[in-house]
């Protein structure tokens, strides 16, 4: 018997389920947010170091590198947070069916880029 077994595996001719993509997003959100600490730390220390300091870090976060890290951040915030909820749910015994599944990915993706859109509009 002769089993019909994918040829070709290169990863960008394979289109993902919403779902699959929605997971991915969730953990390389967890991901960000680990790096976004590192940086939240450095500025908290180097803020109450000293009065030159704090200015140093407010000086920063009014630039565009710190516009695009504040903005990165509460993006990457608030996708882990819509993912954990659709986790919650899915852990409640919802959305477990393909098709509600995919639909609850997309619903979370478009709150996220909904959201993000309106955080960055109010952070600039």
């Amino acid at each position: 018997m002769k089993k019909q077994r994918p040829v070709n595996l290169e990863l960008n001719t394979i289109k993902f389920p919403p779902a699959a993509i929605s997971s991915i997003l969730h953990r390389v959100t967890g991901v960000a947010m680990f790096f976004a600490l590192l940086f939240v730390i450095w500025a908290w220390a180097v803020s109450v170091s000293s009065p030159e300091g704090f200015a140093n870090v407010q000086a920063m976060m009014d630039g565009i590198i710190g516009k695009v890290i504040a903005i990165g951040t509460l993006s990457a915030l608030t996708y882990h947070i819509l993912g954990g909820l659709r986790h919650v749910v899915m852990d409640l015994g919802h959305w477990e069916e393909l098709e509600s599944g995919n639909l609850s990915a997309k619903i979370a993706i478009a709150l996220w880029i909904v959201l993000t859109v309106v955080l960055g509009v109010a952070l600039c």
